[in-house]
């Protein structure tokens, strides 16, 4: 009969999950500087969301999501905001704005005191 002592070779149990976990602590993505997201990858340089640093944004017609997500009028739009603007006026340059009239808030009905 074998004692309870002796138990046999230790046996470890390789797994994908919960203890392979423990052992990443290094980052493969960092931010991006064109499109702010951490999906730079620091080895290759490369973004893997926006593509930089080509000089071209990278879209790809299988996903019509991902276009949707970052198409124009999802941002700030700064610049286009702008255009919008001088386009209701006609691209107008070298104007002066016609003068306020000065007696339109005197010639207003004042209201009757209780």
């Amino acid at each position: 009969a074998v004692s309870g002592l002796f138990r046999g070779p230790i046996v470890v149990i390789m797994t994908k999950g919960t203890s392979s976990f423990g052992k990443r602590h290094n980052k493969t993505h960092t931010l991006c500087r064109r499109c702010g997201r951490s999906s730079f990858h620091i080895q290759k340089k490369r973004c893997s969301s926006c593509g930089f640093p080509t000089r071209k944004i990278r879209k790809f017609d299988w996903s019509k999501k991902a276009k949707r997500r970052h198409t124009t009028g999802t941002g700030r739009l700064r610049h286009i905001k702008v255009v919008q603007r001088k386009f209701r006026n006609g691209f107008r340059e070298g104007t002066k704005p016609k003068p306020k009239k000065r007696g339109a808030a005197a010639a207003a009905p004042a209201q009757p005191s209780k």
